[in-house]
């Protein structure tokens, strides 16, 4: 389940018509529970342990069929035990997961069609939740105007919101300062119109 109640996505809906109403630039939301199941993980976590189960009892003189049974015993209790999403994320060392969280903002601003505005004014802001991922991605129309360096102290920011499980607050937070810079880049024209969706979009919630 998110963190975020149907009236904190209203609220960050919200938030992002207020800044598209004064610039030209296009924003998507994008909140994701998980960038990656990580199956894999706690079925080799529990390889490697069971391949110590020989050494372990080797001073021992038990007959070959114990040492068998006590290495299946112990892959299948841990391929079991380490599934559970809370343990087996924090088996995935921060590089891992970081680069499954990066490969995700990148397809998601492919899928949201931020690369196909009018004037390639596209702004993803994508979150992580169980990575503690953050990332501004945004079209040329943009980044020719505001470095990528400009997006790093915001999503610190943010980062540090989703620690604490205050999503909403990051999420408004980070959309005001993002506004502000937009304003100045890309400020509103007449003639400009509303392309995608203002809505949260939620990804891996039931």
């Amino acid at each position: 389940m998110s963190l975020l109640t149907q009236e904190d996505q209203a609220k960050v809906a919200q938030a992002v018509k207020d800044v598209e109403s004064r610039t030209n630039a296009e924003l998507v939301t994008v909140l994701c529970a998980r960038s990656d199941e990580y199956r894999y993980i706690p079925v080799l976590w529990a390889c490697l342990v069971a391949l110590l189960i020989p050494s372990a009892l080797y001073f021992f003189t038990l007959p070959i069929e114990w040492t068998v049974w006590g290495q299946l015993s112990v892959f299948i209790v841990l391929a079991l035990a380490l599934q559970l999403s809370i343990v087996r994320v924090r088996l995935i060392p921060k590089s891992v997961r970081y680069w499954r969280a990066s490969n995700m903002a990148r397809r998601q601003f492919l899928e949201q069609g931020l690369h196909h505005t009018d004037l390639q004014t596209g702004v993803l802001i994508f979150v992580s939740e169980d990575e503690h991922y953050v990332e501004i991605l945004v079209d040329d129309g943009i980044s020719s105007k505001i470095p990528d360096t400009e997006w790093q102290e915001i999503v610190q920011e943010f980062v540090d919101h989703v620690k604490s499980r205050n999503t909403l607050q990051g999420f408004l937070q980070c959309l005001s300062r993002v506004g502000d810079d937009l304003e100045v880049a890309v400020p509103k024209t007449p003639d400009n119109k509303n392309e995608l969706d203002d809505r949260l979009i939620l990804i891996g919630y039931d």
